[in-house]
This record gives structure tokens, C-alpha cells and sequence, in this order.
């Protein structure tokens, strides 16, 4: 493909973001990790004064030696999978815009960061930014707080690049028929015939719908919308919860433990919220999920990889991305 020519204003980058990890599978960097993280506001939406002596007498004393034994069952040879994947796509989707246009990634907490990213983009000349949360459903805790991340990056700078926000994808039909066709190919490939199919989402406190997050719908539309593509039911839960408020439901543990109690022998899980694969999919639904479904007497589990830098993933990506950057190259990428 031909170098689709910048417009006039300067070099333009594109910056995948994704939610963030720990720098080394050790309690150290987990303390440190989880400090920033469950300290946004938006993440944890109690008052400082009531969350902050709890999470810093408590919650970093004892969850980073537990966290830190499910990363490194997940942790690969390249580091953590969720950065392993999201920079795996930042190279593969690099060219793909044209020479004017760089390809780089961040994440939310941790390294690199949004704003260390944001700020060496423009150094470098970039000064046209879209900003690329790879979160398919918009959540306050997601996709906002990517944006906060953003703004505070650009408010220490004295000139600042244009940028753009990458919307939440949930129903886009490219995203649904990637989903189609990667899911197809890894159901095709096991050597069972799944009964049901669950996708797993991540838990948000049930009263963040109730504040207008429109979180639990997108999930809801998306699971509906690869149902209907896929010609086959698609049952919908929510994992990873955290302290006693009350999450949405149904729980996806709950959910499996029932489905095997009542006799389905075989399920496949899929992921549909997560863009790549990480602790919370790969330790989280694929060993601890399983175990919890065969442990209730089910015979046959699989976990379906997210899309991660896969053919069909970048093949999405390319088309996704190159219809936000509209009016800053001049062709898009085919």
C-alpha cells in the first residue's frame, strides 16, 4: 500500500491504550500497580478520606502477594500478556496509515504511561494524536478514565497536539464479525461441541447503571449481536468482583457452577470486553473458571482467546482506526 500523505499540520499518531499491569509478577510491583489503579476516583467511587485509609491499611497489604501468584502463572517470557498483545498490535498496525502516521501504546496504570507517551509523540512532532482505548463497551472506569489521563497529560503541555477519542465499538459491524469469525475458527477447532456459550464481561457495582453508565448495555447489545451472527445462544455474566457492594449480575462463577449442576456437561467462555488477553481472562475465567465449572461436575471447558494481534484482530483495527483518522490522511487503508 502507498504512503497515504499527512494533511497540513504536522505528523499524526495514533496511541493504543489499554488498561494497564504490573511491571514484574512480584508483590512489589503489584503494590504499586494497585496503588494506582484502585486510587482513581473513577475506578473506586467512595471518598478518599473513607477508601484511602482502607485500601492503603489494608487492601496494599495483603491482596499484592496474592495478585502477584495469579500474574505469574499468566506472565510470559516478553513480560505481561495484556502489554504483550497491545504492543504486538501497535507493530502490526504500523504502516498501515501510511508513512506520516505513527503507531504507538500506552497503558492507563502503569508503564508506559498515557501522558509519557503523549508528551514524546509531540516532542517527536506528532501533532495530530487519536487516542485509541481498546475498550469495545464505554465504561466510566475504562474508557473516561483514559480520557482524564489524556486531558492532564495535555494540560501541562504549552502547545498541545489535536486530538482525538476513539468511541466505544460495541455494535460497530466490523467489531461483530471479527468476534464471528475469530470465535467460528476457535469453536471449529476444539474437540468438543460446546453446549452453551458464556461471554464474560467485567463486573462494574450494579449502581453505576443506575448512575447512567451505559456499561451493561453495550455488554448486553454486544452478547445479542454475535448471538445473531453466530446463529446460536449467547449467554451473558459479569466477573471479577470486588468488595460487598452489589455487582452486576449474573456472576459468571455463579453461572458456571449452575450450568454444570444442571447437567450441561460442555461450555465454551469467551471474553468480549477485554480486546487482548490478560490476568483477568487468562487466570481469572481460564483456570480458575474451569476449575470452578468442573469442580460442579461439568466434563468439558474451553476459554476462547481474545482477539489480540491476530490477522482478523489488525484486519478490524485497520479499518476501525483508519475511519477515525479521516480528514488527516489522505487515503484510507484498505
Amino acid at each position: 500500500m502507498s504512503g497515504a500523505p499527512a494533511s497540513a499540520g504536522g505528523r499524526i499518531a495514533v496511541l493504543l491504550v489499554n488498561l494497564g499491569t504490573p511491571a514484574a509478577p512480584t508483590a512489589g510491583a503489584v503494590k504499586a500497580y494497585l496503588r494506582e489503579f484502585l486510587s482513581d476516583p473513577r475506578v473506586v467511587e467512595l471518598p478518599a478520606l473513607l477508601w484511602q485509609p482502607i485500601l492503603r491499611g489494608i487492601i496494599l497489604n495483603t491482596r499484592p502477594r496474592k495478585s502477584a501468584h495469579a500474574y505469574r502463572q499468566v506472565w510470559t517470557d516478553r513480560g505481561s500478556p495484556l502489554a504483550v498483545h497491545t504492543q504486538d498490535c501497535a507493530a502490526a498496525l504500523g504502516g498501515a496509515f501510511g508513512e506520516a502516521v505513527t503507531v504507538d501504546w500506552a497503558m492507563r496504570y502503569g508503564r508506559p504511561s498515557i501522558a509519557a507517551r503523549l508528551k514524546a509523540l509531540k516532542a517527536d512532532g506528532h501533532e495530530r494524536i487519536l487516542l485509541a482505548p481498546l475498550y469495545p463497551q464505554y465504561c466510566g472506569a475504562t474508557t473516561a478514565t483514559a480520557m482524564d489521563a489524556a486531558a492532564a497529560a495535555l494540560a501541562d503541555m504549552r502547545w498541545q497536539p489535536a486530538l482525538r477519542i476513539l468511541p466505544a465499538y460495541h455494535d460497530d459491524p466490523d467489531y461483530i464479525e471479527a468476534l464471528r469469525g475469530d470465535v467460528s475458527a476457535q469453536l471449529a477447532a476444539l474437540p468438543f461441541a460446546p453446549e452453551r456459550i458464556v461471554a464474560s464481561f467485567h463486573g462494574m457495582p450494579a449502581r453505576t447503571r443506575t448512575l447512567g453508565d451505559p456499561y451493561h448495555d453495550q455488554c448486553v447489545e454486544t452478547a445479542r449481536l454475535l448471538a445473531a451472527a453466530l446463529g446460536r445462544e449467547v449467554m451473558v455474566s459479569f466477573q471479577s468482583r470486588f468488595g460487598r457492594a452489589r455487582w452486576l449480575e449474573p456472576a459468571t462463577e455463579t453461572v458456571l457452577a449452575t450450568l454444570a449442576g444442571e447437567g450441561v456437561a460442555s461450555v465454551a467462555v469467551l471474553t468480549p470486553g477485554f480486546s487482548a488477553d490478560c490476568l483477568e481472562t487468562l487466570e481469572e475465567i481460564a483456570l480458575r473458571g474451569r476449575d470452578r465449572f468442573l469442580a460442579a461436575g461439568g466434563r468439558n471447558f474451553a476459554f476462547l482467546t481474545c482477539l489480540n494481534a491476530k490477522a482478523g484482530a489488525i484486519a478490524f483495527y485497520r479499518r476501525l482506526l483508519g475511519r477515525e483518522l479521516a480528514g488527516w490522511v489522505g487515503d484510507r487503508p484498505r
